[in-house]
């Protein structure tokens, strides 16, 4: 079991920014892609955000897109993601997860990832 820990929730208004972190101590971060899920209640857990560690690509959902930046720190073995102009609809338990092989077309799927953080919650008050 890899364990994966988040970090960083809160309660922040409306406009405001959080940094979620995904520490990741016992990746090898070349053979994992890290995605970010949420999921509010009574919704079903909806694709945030994907970095793949060994080339820095970058996936965004079309809600976060221009608000959201996932970047990585490979020494750190750590991921975060920065969340600007939060909004309301932003409220939701936040998840990091590791995906092995990396495979970009299926990002968004959580059924291909094998690792889960317990998640961190996030709301916004507006």
């Amino acid at each position: 079991e890899v364990p994966l820990v988040e970090s960083g929730g809160g309660l922040v208004q409306a406009g405001g920014s959080l940094r979620l972190s995904c520490a990741a101590p016992g990746f090898r971060f070349d053979d994992y892609a890290i995605g970010w899920f949420r999921q509010a209640p009574g919704k079903e857990r909806e694709a945030v955000s994907y970095i793949s560690t060994s080339d820095g690509s970058t996936y965004y959902g079309d809600s976060v897109k221009g608000r959201f930046t996932i970047s990585r720190d490979n020494a750190k073995n750590t991921i975060y993601l920065q969340m600007n102009s939060l909004k309301s609809e932003d409220t939701a338990v936040y998840y990091c997860a590791g995906q092995t092989p990396i495979d970009y077309g299926t990002w968004y799927v959580e059924g291909e990832y094998d690792y889960w953080g317990q998640g961190t919650q996030v709301t916004v008050s507006s």
